[in-house]
């Protein structure tokens, strides 16, 4: 997975609580597990005014020009403003791959459904949670500022704004290394893989029906 160390991105508020991820990948887009290719169907059925299918091009779809994402001034955007409980519902590990193949790199809400929290850290996304006072100012300063932007720093553990105020999160020490060095489970896996090789020659040889 892509390694996480600095951002300087583009805000979009998303001010909806409860975000399940039907909603953010609806249940047709489902049938690949390649990871990438979901960015053009995230949050399909608000992103557009029709019914999207697999393998569809989305290019000449009519968009919903209510949706925050459709909205010229947030096109771009890599940070994702949103309210309590995003991602909630089903565990589909889809949801932060659609987010991550859209072009987000970090989120911020208030609290954030369990699975999709390490689902997101486990696929090169950041999440993090802010009290809600700190959530609904940045929801306020991003409507009244065209552009903004904020700064996030995860090995200082800090989303810096626009007038320089740093506002501190937590991540687990573990989640912060591996997120800081691009390690899902299968790299911290491979790091091991002359062990791995050791162990199964030497089993072969004390267990050698169970190779037959």
């Amino acid at each position: 997975m892509r390694a996480f160390t600095t951002l300087d991105g583009l805000v979009a508020p998303l001010d909806r609580a409860n975000v399940d991820t039907d909603a953010i990948l609806p249940k047709q887009f489902l049938k690949s597990i390649r990871r990438s290719g979901f960015g053009p169907y995230l949050f399909d059925d608000w992103r557009y005014l029709d019914h999207g299918e697999p393998g569809q091009d989305c290019s000449s779809r009519p968009l919903n020009p209510d949706f925050v994402l459709n909205q010229p001034r947030y096109r771009g955007a890599s940070i994702l403003l949103a309210r309590e409980n995003f991602g909630c519902g089903s565990s589909r590990e889809h949801a932060p791959w659609a987010l991550e193949d859209f072009g987000l790199r970090a989120l911020i809400a208030p609290s954030f459904a369990d699975i999709f929290y390490n689902n997101c850290l486990k696929n090169g996304l950041l999440p993090i949670v802010a009290a809600p006072d700190v959530v609904e100012r940045l929801f306020a300063e991003t409507a009244a500022t065209p552009g903004y932007r904020l700064q996030v720093d995860l090995a200082a553990l800090q989303v810096v704004t626009p007038s320089g105020e740093a506002i501190a999160f937590t991540l687990d020490p573990f989640k912060q290394h591996c997120l800081l060095n691009g390690l899902d489970d299968i790299a911290l896996a491979l790091r091991h893989a002359g062990q791995i090789r050791d162990y199964e020659q030497a089993r072969r040889q004390l267990e050698p029906w169970l190779f037959d």
